[in-house]
């Protein structure tokens, strides 16, 4: 029997399709809001902006907007609940990507307020979890993520407002899906683990992301890129935003993550010059890294062929970092050797090992194909 197995499974309501949008007024009076907070961006508020109509006439709210910074850290999370505090408001709603998604459930969390989000992109599952990455102000990350026991009050996301966004935002989000299973494979197919019926719910989420991704994510890219709300299209942004979310919800910590978004945090901790490539590209090739540490090289062949087709990176070269400063590289295995995370893996994990599987892997891609960024 697990201890303290946390399970918290996603929003308390959730929709996409549609006209979403228009149901925030009346999910806001059931929570009896009054004063409103939205936290937004630049680009994709002013897409999102005109689904948002009838929260603007609502006559029973006071809404405010404020605009982020650009970053999920402690100092803009208290600078906006200071803002929380000043204007009595008792209901927050993030607009926008993942960054700002987590931004807003960390300024929920220290100004204790309700909160919801409305994604305007699907490139990881952040709008759904109750977890935040945190950052710098000036874009490293910070090593830590902040969890709260805490839903989202609600989410709700319309299929125009996220076919409309970049392509390779998209791509990554397939990305750092895929991830789900890989992160979780080894662990939950442990025998003391077959039985328990949270982490068995996460093992099927991890692997319907896998299978739908291997499946519908071509089309489903092919079919954004042409502006058609295609059934895969639908399928694949949902997959990457809400069941990849319930992975974690389900799970906890024996699936959340390992190996490839502890060398994702590490490097990013590290070398700003790899900040160009989105979260999701990076995961993508903290697969590859994690594959390479469980010696699964035949998983990496099969993978090739689909990390090709998508411009996807493969190795600390395609990321720009290697050959790596020796110094820089030692703080990168120690930070990524400290997290707890990557110990799951039912076997011994160095930074010694951490460092073969890195070095290893960039042998082994450097006989592939090169990496291409058109």
């Amino acid at each position: 029997m697990l201890q303290n197995l946390q399970v918290k499974i996603g929003p308390e309501f959730y929709c996409y399709s549609e006209g979403a949008l228009d149901l925030i007024p009346k999910l806001l009076e059931e929570h009896s809001a009054k004063n409103v907070l939205v936290i937004h961006g630049t680009k994709s508020w002013e897409k999102a902006k005109p689904y948002l109509g009838k929260l603007e006439n609502t006559k029973t709210l006071s809404t405010y907007y404020e605009k982020y910074h650009g970053e999920c850290s402690f100092n803009e999370g208290k600078r906006i609940a200071d803002i929380c505090a000043d204007k009595n408001i008792d209901f927050i709603i993030g607009v926008g990507g993942g960054k700002l998604c987590d931004l807003t459930m960390y300024t929920a969390s220290i100004a204790h307020t309700k909160f919801a989000t409305v994604p305007t992109l699907a490139s990881n599952c952040a709008p759904w979890t109750p977890l935040a990455v945190m950052y710098k102000d000036n874009g490293l990350a910070e090593g830590k993520t902040v969890h709260i026991n805490r839903q989202a009050s609600f989410l709700v996301m319309d299929p125009r407002i996220i076919i409309d966004a970049p392509i390779n935002y998209f791509v990554a989000g397939v990305a750092d899906t895929l991830a789900k299973w890989y992160e979780s494979d080894m662990i939950l197919e442990e025998g003391q683990y077959k039985n328990e019926p949270m982490l068995q719910m996460a093992r099927y989420a991890a692997l319907m992301c896998k299978d739908k991704i291997m499946k519908e994510a071509e089309p489903a890219i092919n079919d954004m890129k042409s502006g058609k709300m295609s059934d895969e299209f639908v399928h694949i942004s949902e997959i990457v935003i809400a069941i990849a979310g319930l992975v974690g919800g389900f799970g906890d910590k024996y699936s959340r993550n390992t190996a490839a978004h502890t060398i994702h945090d590490a490097l990013s901790a590290y070398l700003p010059q790899i900040h160009k490539f989105l979260h999701g590209e990076k995961v993508a090739y903290g697969i590859f890294f994690q594959l390479a540490l469980e010696n699964r090289y035949t998983t990496i062949d099969e993978l090739i062929p689909f990390y090709q087709k998508f411009h996807l990176p493969m190795s600390l070269k395609d990321l720009g970092v290697w050959p790596m400063n020796e110094d820089t590289m030692g703080k990168v295995l120690k930070l990524a050797n400290g997290k707890k995370k990557i110990h799951l893996l039912p076997f011994e994990v160095t930074e010694a090992s951490l460092k073969e599987a890195m070095f290893d892997l960039e042998d082994y891609m450097a006989k592939k194909e090169p990496f291409s960024t058109k």
